[in-house]
């Protein structure tokens, strides 16, 4: 036997897609699941070429599930990033995107039970101990991926998920605001540093010369930018006490500008090396708990809802992406509590993907 087969289901999620594999089909060792993942995702050519990647970290994404550990939970969803080209695997974030498809997937999986109508599916984020609820629309106790719910940056109407995300302030650095403040200068750029279902480092647009409007594809063409950028990421990570974060997607970076076209604010997101060509769902919640914060650099550039939970429209590349944030306003200051988003997915495929053996001998 030359290659080792490992079930799996082809999923969109969100604005994402990739591989949904269950863990007890893959090997326990991180190195070796890492060559497992690198060889079914093709990565190392710019199109994946040996592989089921799309050439794009969008389409490089990888969800691994089982029943969870965590009494809460139902399922638990570890996931992968794998590089496009450079035949990497992080295992340190997480995405929400692809969580769009771990309800569904889980399901279809025979992991979680169908119900009558719409079945929640409690998930636990291991790589940030996040807690997530998601709703799926099951009629007659089936998947559906029938519906009229359109999100930017996917073509058509699917059935909706409804996504509650629960305990995600500090998943990864164990603090709202990692480095104590909520604006630190870092090479003469005002920045956040914030932690809320993924770290990210925030900052104005026009403290780098953009608009903050740009398209995705003039923003990767700016090289120029993403030197700077790069160069303050890594010295942001290290001050939010995350290490050398050379080889690794987070934390990830995001700019702010007025918003224009009737969303709260416009936002650009990163992956970081790229341009994310929408918005990640992870970075949706720390962007929309960045305009609620008092004192960030968001602030004087949207009109802060006085309510809680409070509705802010995120402007992205390809649109708008609105999220529910539940928060108080404490003596301890700013305090994020929930944040709730509606996701599409769809399942494109099952069946068997190929590893050859001399990467993983099998089970």
């Amino acid at each position: 036997m030359t290659q080792i087969a490992i079930p799996y289901l082809f999923m969109r999620g969100g604005t994402s897609r990739g591989p949904y594999l269950n863990r007890a089909d893959l090997p326990e060792d991180l190195d070796t699941l890492a060559q497992v993942l690198i060889a079914i995702v093709g990565s190392g050519h710019p199109l994946n070429i040996d592989g089921i990647g799309g050439g794009a970290a969008v389409t490089t994404k990888v969800a691994m599930l089982s029943p969870s550990r965590d009494a809460w939970a139902d399922v638990d969803y570890f996931f992968a990033q794998v590089s496009v080209e450079d035949g990497l695997v992080d295992f340190k974030p997480t995405c929400g995107n692809i969580l769009s498809g771990v309800g569904p997937a889980a399901i279809e999986m025979g992991l979680v039970e169908a119900h009558e109508g719409q079945t929640s599916v409690n998930i636990r984020a291991v790589n940030t101990e996040a807690r997530v609820s998601a709703i799926v629309q099951t009629p007659k106790g089936n998947v559906s991926y029938e519906g009229d719910t359109e999100i930017a940056g996917v073509p058509g109407a699917s059935a909706p998920v409804a996504l509650q995300f629960m305990e995600t302030v500090g998943g990864v650095t164990g603090a709202f605001l990692p480095t104590g403040n909520p604006v630190d200068t870092i090479d003469g750029i005002d920045v956040t540093c914030m932690d809320v279902a993924m770290p990210m480092v925030i900052a104005r647009a026009d403290s780098f010369g953009l608009s903050g409007y740009e398209s995705a594809a003039e923003l990767d063409e700016n090289r120029e930018f993403f030197a700077r950028m790069e160069a303050l990421r890594l010295k942001a990570g290290a001050l939010m006490g995350m290490g050398d974060v050379t080889k690794s997607v987070t934390p990830k970076f995001g700019l702010l500008a007025p918003a224009r076209a009737g969303g709260t604010i416009a936002t650009r997101y990163f992956m970081p090396w790229n341009t994310h060509p929408s918005m990640a769902v992870t970075g949706a919640q720390c962007l929309a708990s960045c305009v609620l914060t008092p004192g960030t650099v968001a602030h004087g550039l949207a009109a802060v809802p006085n309510m809680t939970p409070a509705s802010i429209t995120l402007e992205h590349a390809s649109g708008t992406i609105d999220v529910v944030v539940d928060y108080a306003r404490t003596d301890k200051g700013f305090e994020v509590r929930s944040a709730g988003l509606v996701r599409t997915a769809r399942k494109i495929a099952a069946g068997e993907v190929f590893v050859p053996s001399h990467v993983w001998a099998g089970l």
